[in-house]
């Protein structure tokens, strides 16, 4: 797994005032569909928020949903098959940080997933994985690509500084 680092910057005009730069890095990371290889990923991740700046609370939580999303990606979008990848995207702004994870499966409907603070769920051992997501994270949204794979895109805002 080699990470690829790009940092730009963005210059936004407005009228005859021209705001300073602001920048935005992006690390892209591949992670072939093995179990093994979920946690390598996940602590690359989790490297990249605390070097963004995110509070520990914030980034404890992140990074239970990253490796939420990564599992998924892995076990139920690849199934497994070590012939198919898994892409991270992590952008960090001044804004935001924003993380994307796609696999190369078939796709799903999230909503179809059982509410696991149900009753009838609450003693199941799996299931909980996009409600961590979902509430760690202040933007979720997932899409199936034409091509085949899901992609997850969690959006945490970044507090006034």
């Amino acid at each position: 797994m080699v990470p690829k680092h790009n940092q730009g910057q963005r210059r936004v005009a407005l009228g005859q005032a021209m705001l300073s730069p602001v920048t935005v890095e992006t690390t892209e990371l591949t992670l072939p569909s093995r179990v093994e290889a979920i946690d390598e990923a996940a602590t690359a991740v989790a490297g990249i928020v605390t070097r963004s700046g995110i509070s520990e609370d914030d980034a404890f939580g992140i990074d239970m949903a990253v490796r939420e999303a990564l599992a998924n990606a892995v076990i139920h979008g690849n199934k497994l098959d070590e012939t198919k990848l898994v892409e991270i995207n992590v952008k960090s702004s001044p804004d935001s940080l924003e993380i994307s994870v796609r696999d190369q499966g078939q796709g799903f409907d999230p909503d179809t997933i059982s509410d696991p603070t149900k009753e009838e769920n609450i003693l199941k051992s799996s299931g909980r994985g996009i409600f961590f997501i979902r509430n760690f994270f202040d933007e979720v949204d997932w899409s199936i690509s034409p091509e085949g794979g899901t992609t997850v895109r969690m959006i945490k805002r970044r507090a006034n500084r």
